[in-house]
This record gives structure tokens, sequence and C-alpha cells, in this order.
């Protein structure tokens, strides 16, 4: 069987998933943007289930493990790590050997607050950590139609779904 790189196309898809509980007193940080809200994630880090999704994504596109991995909740040094810093961190692994992010497809599900008026911040901002223009960056919220855990208020999630492709053949 062929192990060649040449044999592979230059395409790596990736897609990852995070859910964390809501409680009070916390900030809720989504894409890198605090949302108005009177609850947050509970987390080790900053829990922002957005950029969680989207390092599990860009991990995952590579096998270079999950998040839980690089970042393991049971170290102290990671304690209310915001994720930007833990993306910037993964982004020169993930991005070596020529890759590049061709598009990122991400998708929170939160009850409340809506998040129209956070839409294209959140784009803007995620668009700005990965150097990608603001295009090649879609953001989604959706609801849980009541359906618990997200559904009832007590739960935040994401989905993200990314595409590399090989800078040089």
């Amino acid at each position: 069987m062929a192990t060649s790189q040449s044999f592979f196309p230059p395409f790596l898809l990736g897609q990852g998933y995070d859910i964390h509980r809501l409680v009070p007193g916390r900030p809720l940080m989504l894409g890198g943007v605090q949302v108005a809200h009177s609850m947050g994630s509970e987390a080790h880090s900053d829990g922002d289930v957005v950029l969680h999704a989207l390092i599990d994504a860009l991990l995952g596109a590579r096998a270079k493990g999950d998040i839980g991995e690089h970042f393991p909740s049971s170290d102290a040094a990671f304690k209310e790590m915001p994720s930007r810093v833990m993306l910037a961190r993964i982004l020169p692994l993930v991005l070596s050997d020529g890759y590049a992010i061709a598009n990122v497809d991400m998708t929170v599900f939160l009850e409340r607050p809506k998040l129209s008026p956070y839409k294209q911040t959140i784009q803007s901002h995620v668009a700005a950590l990965l150097a990608l223009p603001v295009d090649r960056v879609s953001f989604k919220a959706k609801t849980a139609e009541k359906f618990p855990p997200v559904g009832s208020g007590d739960a935040v999630a994401a989905s993200a779904g990314i595409l590399l492709y090989r800078l040089t053949p």
C-alpha cells in the first residue's frame, strides 16, 4: 500500500465539538468575544466553546490529538488561560509542513442570549485570530428549541469544521 504524501490529495478536513455547563459568575466567551450574559462556561480555561471546537478541528485535520492532550485541565498552568492563547499555540503546529487554512465553518448552540448582535464581531475576531479574510470564516448561531441541556439554558455548545490545504505539492 502506498504511503507517499504525493498519493494523497492536498486537502485535509477537520471537525471539532465542545460543550460546557453554564454557571453564574463567569464571563461568556464565544470566539474570543465576551458576550453579555448572566452566566458563562464552567471550565478550567475561559471556556470558549467556539475556539475550543475550532482548536479540535485544527488538531483533527492534522491528526495531532485533541485540546485536552495539549492543554489538560489537570495542569494548573492552563487555569483561566484565554482560548485565543491556546489557538495561537496550536496554529504553528497545525500549519507546519506547508499547510494553510482554506476556510472555517462554526456553529454555536445557545438558547439565550440571542447572538445576532455579536455574529459579525465574532466572525471578524476569529478571522483576525486565523489571519484569514472574513469571507473565509462562517459563524452561525442556533438554539436547541428548548431541548436540554442547551435548550434549557444549562449549557452552551459549538461545532467547527475546517479545510486545510497544502501550499506546495
